[in-house]
C-alpha cells in the first residue's frame, strides 16, 4: 500500500492551484486548503463532543484524505461546474466520481482502503449525520477563509456571487457551536488565525524549489503519510487518531517561532535543545491561551515529545516507550498511544519527496541534494522503524 507511485500522486496536491481565475495575494494550494479543513474539523468536532455528540473521528480523518484524492483526480473541473453537474445531471456526476476512483485502482493495493474510498465518494450525503456535518462545515469555512483573503485584492463584483453561494451553504451549519464561535471571531477563530500563519511560511526557504510547499501543507502531507504507515502496522482506530493529529499539529510551535531549517538548528551541539526549550516557552505564553480548555491538554500531549513513541498514564504523565511496549502493553486507546517515531519517519519522507521532486523537475541546489542525502543516511538498510522498512521506500526513488 505504501508505495512510491501512491505517495507521489498524493504529493500532486501541492501543485493544484485554487482560485486561479482571480487575483490572489499569495499562492492558494489544494494541499494547504485541505490542511486547514482538517484543523477546522478537529476544532468544530471537539465542540460537538463537548455538547455530547459522538463524532466518528475515523471518518473525519479519512474523509479529509479521500476528498483530497478526489480533488487531485478532478482538479480540472471547477467546483461550481461540479455542483451543476451533480444537480442537473446526477447520472453523469456518478460516472465522473467512478472515473475518479478508477484513477487510484492501480495505486492503492489495500482492498479495505480502496473500498472505504469508494464508499466515501459514492455514498449519498446524510444531513442528519453529525460527522458528515462537521466535515462539510470545515470544508465550507476553509473555503470562506480563502474568499475573505481574496477580497483584499479583487474588485467586489468578482467575489459577490461566490460569497453569496458560500454564505447560503454555511447557513445550514450555524447551529454547530464551533461555527458560531468562528463566525463571532471568538477564541477558536484566534487559534485558527495563529495556525494560518503556517500557510504563509515556505519550507526550504533558502533555496529555489518546485513545487513550493508551505509548513501547513507539509503538516497535512506528514499526517497522511503517518496514516498510511499506521495502517501498515495494523494500528487500531484510537492509535490512528493519535498518530494522525500528532502529525497534523507537529509543527504547531512554528506558528510563533517560524520554520528554523535543520542545518541551522544543528549549527551547535546544544542549539537543538535550546530551540526546543524556547519553542516550549513561546507555545506556553502565546498558543496555549488560545486553545479551549477541553482540548488543550490533548493538543499539548499530541505535540509534546512529538517524535517519541509514547503513552499517557492514569495520572496524565507522558511515558516514553519502545515500539514493542506500544504494541503489546499499551495499544489500548486508554493509554493514548502515539507512534512518534512514525511521525518522525513521515516528516523525513515528506522532506525527502519535497527535495526529490524539485531535483527531478530540474530545479536543484546543494541544499536540496544535501537534504536528500542526509535523510537517506539516517535510514540504514535492514533497519526498521516501528516495524517498517523506511530505508527501502526511500531508496526506491534512486
Amino acid at each position: 500500500m505504501f508505495n512510491q507511485s501512491f505517495v507521489l500522486k498524493i504529493f500532486e496536491g501541492f501543485s493544484i492551484e485554487r482560485w486561479n481565475d482571480l487575483v490572489r495575494p499569495f499562492e492558494m494550494i489544494e494541499m494547504d486548503k485541505t490542511a486547514e479543513k482538517a484543523v477546522l474539523a478537529y476544532i468544530i468536532g471537539k465542540f460537538e463532543e463537548k455538547r455530547g455528540n459522538t463524532i466518528d473521528w475515523n471518518r473525519v480523518i479519512y474523509g479529509t484524505f479521500f476528498d483530497l484524492l478526489r480533488k487531485i483526480a478532478l482538479c480540472d473541473i471547477k467546483a461550481p461546474v461540479q455542483r451543476m453537474i451533480r444537480d442537473d445531471y446526477p447520472d453523469e456526476y456518478e460516472r465522473i466520481n467512478k472515473w475518479a476512483i478508477e484513477q487510484y485502482r492501480s495505486l492503492i493495493d489495500d482492498p479495505a482502503l480502496m473500498t472505504a474510498f469508494e464508499e466515501h465518494v459514492l455514498s449519498p450525503s446524510d444531513p442528519s449525520d453529525i460527522t458528515w456535518r462537521v466535515l462539510r462545515a470545515a470544508h465550507k469555512y476553509s473555503a470562506l477563509r480563502e474568499v475573505e483573503m481574496l477580497r483584499m485584492v479583487n474588485e467586489p463584483f468578482r467575489l459577490v456571487p461566490i460569497e453569496k453561494g458560500l454564505n447560503k451553504d454555511i447557513e445550514g451549519f450555524l447551529d454547530l457551536r464551533g461555527m458560531q464561535l468562528l463566525f463571532g471571531r471568538q477564541q477558536p477563530y484566534d487559534f485558527l488565525m495563529m495556525i494560518e500563519r503556517l500557510r504563509f511560511q515556505t519550507r526550504w526557504n533558502q533555496t529555489p524549489r518546485i513545487p513550493r510547499t508551505s509548513v501547513l501543507g507539509h503538516c497535512y502531507f506528514v499526517a497522511v503519510l503517518t496514516l498510511l504507515l499506521s495502517r501498515e502496522i495494523g494500528a487500531n482506530d484510537g492509535r490512528v487518531y493519535n498518530n494522525f493529529f500528532s502529525a497534523l499539529f507537529h509543527d504547531l510551535p512554528e506558528a510563533v517561532t517560524r520554520d528554523i531549517i535543520s542545518p541551522v538548528k544543528q549549527a551547535t551541539d546544544h542549539l537543538p535543545s535550546i530551540v526546543k526549550e524556547i519553542e516550549d516557552a513561546i507555545v506556553k505564553t502565546e498558543l496555549l491561551p488560545l486553545m479551549d480548555d477541553f482540548f488543550r491538554d490533548e493538543l499539548c500531549y499530541l505535540t509534546g515529545n512529538e517524535f517519541d513513541n509514547r503513552v499517557c498514564d492514569t495520572k496524565g504523565n507522558t511515558l516514553i516507550v519502545s515500539f514493542e511496549q506500544l504494541s503489546i502493553c499499551y495499544s489500548d486507546p486508554v493509554w493514548k498511544p502515539v507512534d512518534g517515531k512514525l511521525v518522525r519517519a513521515s516528516d523525513h519522507i515528506a522532506a525527502f519527496v519535497e527535495a526529490d521532486r524539485s531535483i527531478s523537475y530540474g530545479i536543484s541546489s546543494n541544499h536540496l541534494i544535501d537534504g536528500k542525502n542526509n535523510i537517506l543516511a539516517r535510514y540504514q538498510e535492514g533497519e526498521r522503524v516501528n516495524g517498517l522498512d523506511i530505508a527501502s521506500f526511500l531508496r526506491s526513488f534512486s
